[in-house]
């Protein structure tokens, strides 16, 4: 594939095993994982690895996510990625780690705000792990006050929020943007509609579509893998698809989640049905959605 269009990827890891913590990727046990297996995934991923899986069409540049780094140290993790990107280039910005309801994050928020690399924060909040056990105000969750106390010291340092969260929490989320309307919310995942049943994917777009009300809001299409499936654009052009009729084309960023995503597919298949979705679109909304609002957004 030859890609002449210039794009940013804005979800995308790094990591070396062989120097860094990373307990998911290098504990024995492995964790739940939504893939389902990912052993595979349990060795270096650096910038000549993503140079080489993305030959021939090579995004503008990157916005690393935190990789869960060992917790206990969330700054070393921007610590060695701003060496990274200065030796080579990548990654071009990076959402850090920083536990929201930890009773030093006032402290760690003002570190990672520091480097010049770093745009946001990404804590995974307390979740459900389906519909039917989705409950509000539990502790660690969005609508936990010690959470939100954390939540609220991000427009201090004129940071963003990566939120990682199913579809069954984006109330919360909702909420939570409302009440704090000058904190950029970017919903990684495209909302996580792993469910593909027709009632799924109903609850899924009513809940993308109550958290598109709030302007502060806006999300990355990814993360669109089914366990034990392929990746494939009939499968996934729809949700692409539906995903920007509810947000927009200046809401909305294509992001691999490389090499997390190679589960499921290889880079150029990602990227040629995210470029096949938005086929039909006008230049202008194409250069949005690949690049300029990934740009914008992320302050690139």
């Amino acid at each position: 594939m030859r890609f002449s269009e210039p794009f940013i990827d804005a979800h995308q890891h790094f990591w070396d095993l062989g120097r860094n913590p990373y307990p998911w990727l290098q504990d024995p046990e492995p964790i739940p994982f939504r893939y389902g297996d990912y052993s595979s995934l349990k060795r270096n991923y650096l910038p000549a690895d993503l140079a080489r899986d993305t030959e021939g069409f090579a995004p503008a540049k990157t916005v690393h996510i935190e990789a869960e780094w060992d917790r206990a140290n969330p700054v070393d993790e921007t610590r060695w990625l701003s060496r990274l990107a200065g030796e080579t280039g990548r990654p071009s910005a990076s959402v850090a780690h920083a536990a929201l309801d930890r009773p030093d994050v006032e402290a760690i928020l003002a570190q990672q705000a520091a480097f010049p690399l770093v745009r946001g924060i990404r804590h995974k909040p307390v979740t459900a792990a389906s519909r039917a056990e989705a409950r509000r105000r539990l502790p660690g969750s969005m609508d936990d006050e010690r959470w939100r106390r954390g939540y609220a010291l991000l427009a201090r340092h004129g940071l963003s929020y990566d939120l990682q969260a199913p579809w069954w929490n984006l109330d919360q989320a909702a909420d939570l943007a409302g009440d704090f309307p000058g904190t950029q919310v970017i919903i990684n995942h495209t909302g996580l509609p792993v469910d593909r049943s027709p009632e799924g994917l109903a609850g899924w777009r009513a809940a993308m579509e109550q958290v598109a009300h709030c302007p502060n809001v806006a999300v990355k299409i990814s993360g669109l893998g089914q366990r034990g499936l392929p990746w494939t654009p009939e499968a996934n052009v729809p949700v692409i698809r539906d995903t920007i009729a509810i947000f927009g084309s200046d809401r909305c960023m294509f992001a691999s989640n490389f090499p997390v995503d190679s589960l499921v597919a290889n880079y150029e298949t990602i990227l040629a049905g995210f470029v096949a979705a938005i086929a039909d679109r006008p230049d202008a909304e194409r250069r949005q959605l690949l690049h300029d609002n990934a740009q914008r957004i992320y302050r690139l």
